[in-house]
């Protein structure tokens, strides 16, 4: 089996692929100053929890956007699974031509939806992740990455609104009934909820309009099943993006490798 793991800044998704089929997910706190043996035990429980046996996993592949956690997982792999796994940056081949000015800039995990979005549709498209920061990207008809464009995510607006308006209260993030709040904890939620979803619908039109196409719009990240009913311009949700991307790009260096 194949252990795919994608860290980001706030949650890190694992996923357990036997073949081509996705068989369990987790989805866990980044912690960077958690040691190796601590993420170890996690990991081990989780797989325990599953009832799959880690002496499965024959290979892994990570995705990082923290630096700090490649230096606790590459241990961890060595120590629990006695593999070393591939990680997604510079060097490992990804089968898709990078337009960026400085393509070692673009967060792994930017390509990685890019590969597997591109992989599944084969047409122009705009992936919405939705993260810490919530990314954009446009890929072309060619399957090129031609760049895309960064906005603070959800969480991260809605904790600097908390932390800055000291008489605002922290509040769950739900859908409210209108887009007129008749007290403050409805008012913030439609102002997070609404406002947010016509960032969204703003920047894919601006991107549709510079590339004169009719991209395909694809939302992953764990709000995005929550945000893209609220949009105009989300076609679809595809939570698992990142990690199909991981199996897919350890497939084709695995097969260039022999």
């Amino acid at each position: 089996m194949l252990l795919v793991i994608d860290v980001g800044n706030t949650n890190t998704v694992i996923g357990v692929y036997d073949g081509e089929e996705l068989v369990h997910d987790w989805r866990i706190r980044t912690v960077a100053d958690h040691t190796v043996d601590e993420y170890g035990i996690l990991i081990y429980n989780l797989y325990k929890s599953s009832r799959i046996s880690s002496k499965t996993v024959k290979d892994v592949v990570i995705s990082c956007v923290v630096p700090p956690m490649i230096n606790i997982l590459e241990p961890l792999c060595v120590k629990y699974f006695h593999l070393k796994p591939l990680v997604v940056g510079p060097g490992v081949k990804t089968g898709m031509p990078i337009f960026y000015d400085n393509p070692k800039e673009v967060g792994a995990d930017r390509i990685v939806n890019a590969v597997a979005a591109y992989e599944k549709y084969k047409r122009e498209m705009i992936i919405v992740d939705f993260g810490t920061a919530t990314t954009f990207d446009y890929v072309s008809k060619k399957g090129e990455y031609m760049g895309g464009c960064i906005a603070p995510g959800v969480a991260t607006s809605s904790e600097a609104l908390f932390e800055r308006a000291a008489k605002l209260p922290r509040i769950e993030f739900s859908r409210p009934k209108s887009a007129i709040g008749k007290d403050t904890v409805s008012s913030m939620q439609a102002g997070i909820m609404y406002g947010y979803a016509g960032l969204v619908d703003g920047l894919v039109s601006r991107m549709k309009a510079e590339t004169k196409t009719d991209a395909l719009v694809i939302a992953t990240g764990g709000l995005a099943r929550v945000i893209a009913p609220e949009t105009r311009t989300i076609d679809m949700v595809d939570e698992m993006l990142t990690l199909e991307g991981l199996r897919i790009i350890y497939m084709r260096n695995t097969k260039t490798e022999g």
